[in-house]
């Protein structure tokens, strides 16, 4: 079997690229699990990318991988390959940027939404096929679509199924930009450059700040961001960022994840 899943390390960035481009990088068993083993991986690095290769990111489950599956064998694949595969994502203590180089399709449109940033070139579309073959949307899709865009688009987009583009999930903020065909692996590498050099200890410290927001009242959410300033209060990162702002220069983060 060759490498389904390929990865590039370089300056703190740890890329990952689905390579299945023969089926539009659809998710089966032995790709989820070499996926998730690349995510884990990449956990010791200051930032993650994950993109497709050829001309989609990912079109969703195989369906050839789950045809003629019972209930007791959906609930298999959801427990013990997306939910270590997402968690892996929402989980790791680095930013994960989604690089949608083109169709995100059912699962594959919420492995994207999965990641901290998501950025998508002007092509893209993001499909929620799920009710299509009478489904619904998995691998936290129902969590991480109504968070994004409100109860009324989740639903829509959900119940429709129709695509939306990357411009129109830009404005809805379902993504975080859309760009340029162009300038898409500019943009792409720009950004995660960015977040490699930037501070580790806060970046997981805000993670875990942002993703648990909803879950959360004030109070509680005011305890965490006091806790986690702490953190970071104390770090070597916050002393250079203050050393840097007083001698007006460039800051040199180095503290590890």
């Amino acid at each position: 079997m060759g490498d389904l899943v390929t990865v590039e390390v370089e300056d703190g960035a740890h890329r990952i690229t689905l390579n299945r481009p023969e089926v539009m990088n659809a998710l089966n068993h032995a790709l989820r699990r070499q996926l998730t083993a690349a995510l884990l991986a990449g956990h010791s690095a200051r930032v993650i990318v994950l993109t497709g290769a050829g001309r989609a990111f990912c079109s969703g489950q195989d369906l050839t991988d789950a045809a003629g599956l019972e209930a007791a064998a959906f609930e298999a694949i959801l427990n013990e390959d997306y939910v270590p595969m997402i968690r892996a994502i929402t989980e790791a203590p680095v930013p994960v940027i989604a690089a949608v180089n083109g169709a995100a399709v059912g699962a594959g449109a919420n492995l994207a939404l999965a990641c901290d940033l998501v950025i998508a070139c002007e092509t893209a579309v993001f499909l929620q096929a799920f009710t299509r073959i009478g489904l619904i949307p998995d691998a936290g899709g129902t969590s991480f679509l109504p968070r994004r865009i409100g109860l009324q688009r989740a639903m829509g987009a959900t119940l429709l199924a129709e695509p939306v583009g990357a411009r129109q999930a830009e404005a809805w903020g379902m993504i975080w930009e859309a760009v340029p065909d162009d300038r898409f692996a500019e943009v792409v590498a720009a950004r995660a450059a960015k977040l490699a050099r930037g501070p580790a200890v806060a970046h997981a410290a805000l993670k875990t700040a942002l993703r648990g927001a909803f879950d959360h009242s004030l109070e509680e959410q005011l305890a965490i961001e006091a806790r986690l300033q702490g953190v970071c209060g104390a770090s070597a990162d916050f002393r250079e960022g203050v050393a840097a702002s007083l001698e007006k220069r460039p800051t040199n983060f180095r503290e590890p994840p």
